[in-house]
């Protein structure tokens, strides 16, 4: 007499609860990726807004700090006021000096160069302007974003003072979104304005 040998295969419950376990563990898996992304958006986000202002904030102390007298001979400042400064720079290491305009518009640090045209040199035209730093929330929170001093080292709130002024400070508050925690980041640095120390 033969026996018959019965290989058992996969029975059809045994699928349905293997296809179970198997979309609850990827519907597991994917609810704790998107938790993650939606719990760590915000955080990544302001990482990245607070890594564009140190660079910006780089550059700008960097350009002040490089102010010279104008292709004409003109002082190197051309006006000051809290979120606005204008003066005199040689941004891209050419024969002539260039006009520099950082200000604040709505929530973006702006910068404005002007480059001198004709014979003798002149500062006509249009500014070419770009964003160097976006999520900046000083007009919001009243905060000035340049602060001068003259050189003793006392600070100039006359904005119409702006020939004593040797010593920029500059204040950024990035916060992506006011709304969420954690609060916002208020980066800071300073310059002394070269070619005027000593004057």
């Amino acid at each position: 007499m033969k026996h018959a040998s019965h290989t058992r295969g996969v029975t059809f419950i045994e699928t349905l609860i293997w296809i179970s376990v198997f979309t609850i563990a990827m519907l597991a898996i994917v609810t704790t990726i998107m938790s993650f992304y939606r719990t760590n958006r915000y955080t990544l986000e302001q990482a990245d807004a607070v890594t564009s202002a140190q660079r910006a904030l780089e550059e700008t102390v960097k350009t002040i700090r490089e102010g010279a007298y104008s292709s004409q001979g003109a002082f190197p400042i051309v006006s000051i006021a809290a979120n606005d400064f204008v003066f005199y720079a040689d941004v891209d290491e050419d024969a002539l000096i260039e006009r520099v305009h950082y200000y604040i518009s709505g929530t973006n640090l702006m910068r404005g160069i002007l480059n001198p045209s004709g014979n003798p040199p002149d500062y006509t035209g249009s500014e070419t302007t770009a964003v160097i730093a976006e999520y900046v929330r000083n007009t919001e929170q009243g905060l000035s974003t340049f602060r001068y001093y003259d050189e003793i080292g006392s600070e100039i709130t006359n904005y119409t003072n702006w020939t004593a002024v040797r010593f920029v400070s500059v204040n950024l508050a990035v916060n992506v979104n006011p709304a969420t925690l954690p609060n916002q980041l208020t980066l800071h640095s300073s310059a002394a304005i070269r070619n005027l120390i000593g004057h």
